[in-house]
């Protein structure tokens, strides 16, 4: 019910007025004639489903990365996706830089795929059994790698601005053809997710629990590693590496429904999909007709959020 108000302020509010009739219009007849319905039809509502299906996306990635992990502060970002997202695009910007907005998506989904693959190769290399901690750590080294050769490739092209934008995050530029094309990947690996959140909770308990409940670890933390880039590599193609939104969010959700990844995972869905269309009317209404970047939005409430998060994860320790 959250959801549906949210996403309801999402189509009746934005960076211009609009009046309500002409938003109730546009969704029930839409005339392709008038202005303030086309940016309904073709603006808003694409950009709606797109903070929908990305939040969702990330919460649930984070949600699967600190159950694999056994790491409550952990998210997609420790693999070192949105690194290889934004290298990819690096890279598009500078050696193709008439490429449509479909292709940079699936240089960036590309980009996001090879950095986790360099990430889980190089822990699992001649291991049966790969080690979460490992793997953090790999994925810190090869994020700070990629995020560095980005820079310097923006550097040297000169195009540190394009490059700012699309990492600063935010679902300004979304149109229904994009959608459309992640769209899909997105829903099947949420789907996914679900279907596994069984074994994500065992696997919380720990490998030896894991191995004593019938669970192939190797196997099924390969499984939701493979989730986990759909998910994050589909949402950062489509939105930019959107930060905290993994972190913060199945966070906050263990705290109401407990640390049940059967209900996590779910809740997390909605949870994320909910603070994602808040932060974007909040980034388009706060200054406008002036759009705030959303990783602002989150980085103000994320960074304060983490701070608490590892103030009471190491009073719990304690």
């Amino acid at each position: 019910m959250a959801v549906f108000l949210a996403a309801g302020l999402s189509l009746f509010f934005g960076s211009t007025a609009i009046a309500p009739d002409q938003v109730i219009q546009a969704l029930i007849h839409p005339d392709m004639a008038n202005q303030d319905q086309v940016a309904i039809v073709e603006l808003r509502g694409p950009r709606t489903l797109a903070c929908i299906l990305v939040g969702a996306a990330f919460a649930v990635a984070g949600a699967i990365m600190q159950g694999v992990t056994r790491n409550p502060l952990a998210d997609s970002g420790l693999l070192g996706i949105n690194a290889g997202a934004a290298f990819a695009l690096a890279l598009c910007l500078a050696l193709l830089p008439g490429m449509s907005f479909t292709g940079v998506v699936l240089c960036s989904f590309a980009g996001a795929a090879f950095a986790l693959v360099v990430v889980y190769g190089s822990v699992s290399f001649r291991r049966r059994n790969v080690d979460p901690v490992r793997l953090v750590l790999a994925g810190c080294a090869v994020g700070l790698f990629l995020t560095a050769l980005a820079q310097a490739v923006a550097i040297f092209f000169n195009i540190g601005y394009s490059l700012t934008f699309w990492t600063a995050g935010g679902v300004a530029g979304v149109r229904a053809n994009t959608l459309a094309l992640t769209a899909p990947f997105i829903v099947v690996a949420l789907v996914a997710a679900w279907v596994l959140a069984r074994r994500v909770a065992v696997l919380s308990l720990g490998d030896e629990a894991a191995l004593g409940l019938g669970i192939n670890v190797g196997k099924t933390r390969t499984l939701c590693l493979v989730v986990v880039l759909v998910l994050a590599g589909a949402a950062v193609a489509l939105a930019g590496p959107v930060a905290f939104v993994g972190l913060m969010v199945p966070h906050v959700v263990r705290r109401f429904v407990g640390a049940d990844y059967r209900a996590v995972i779910p809740a997390s869905m909605v949870g994320g999909a909910l603070f994602m269309l808040l932060a974007d009317v909040i980034a388009r209404t706060v200054m406008a007709p002036t759009e705030v970047p959303i990783g602002f939005i989150f980085a103000i409430i994320g960074v304060p959020f983490f701070i608490w998060g590892a103030r009471r994860e190491a009073a719990d320790l304690d």
